[in-house]
């Protein structure tokens, strides 16, 4: 899992989504965290692998680069990242789009990280 810093876990997940391994994707979650779609939040594990499930099928392929990392006593982190999604080769009806993420993560006992609270649309 992800025992690097916690700015590896944007690496973990764009294999993840990139290959579509939902469950790979799921794991960098903690049980009850918190992902915002459309919006709204999204909460637990069951519920996140839901959103993506939908999502994933789609097949889009991202590009995400770290923006920034605070880290708060080795043990709380939030990062920001810029994204660009692309819509699935042969995809007509699908748009490229681009924003900024901001991301909660916590180090876990194995001392991996996780995330806690995912917004993929940052406000700008």
């Amino acid at each position: 899992m992800n025992k690097e810093g916690p700015a590896h876990i944007h690496v973990l997940f764009l294999d993840a989504f990139n290959t579509g391994d939902i469950d790979s994707l799921i794991a960098l979650y903690e049980s009850n965290a918190v992902l915002i779609v459309n919006g709204q939040p999204v909460t637990g594990q069951q519920q996140i692998r839901t959103a993506y499930e939908s999502f994933l099928a789609r097949r889009p392929r991202m590009a995400l680069t770290t923006r920034s990392v605070a880290v708060f006593d080795n043990s709380l982190a939030v990062l920001h990242g810029d994204w660009v999604l692309e819509p699935a080769p042969g995809d007509e009806t699908g748009n490229t789009t681009q924003g900024l993420s901001t991301e909660v993560v916590r180090r876990q006992p194995d001392g991996s990280w996780r995330f806690v609270i995912d917004n993929p649309h940052t406000p700008q």
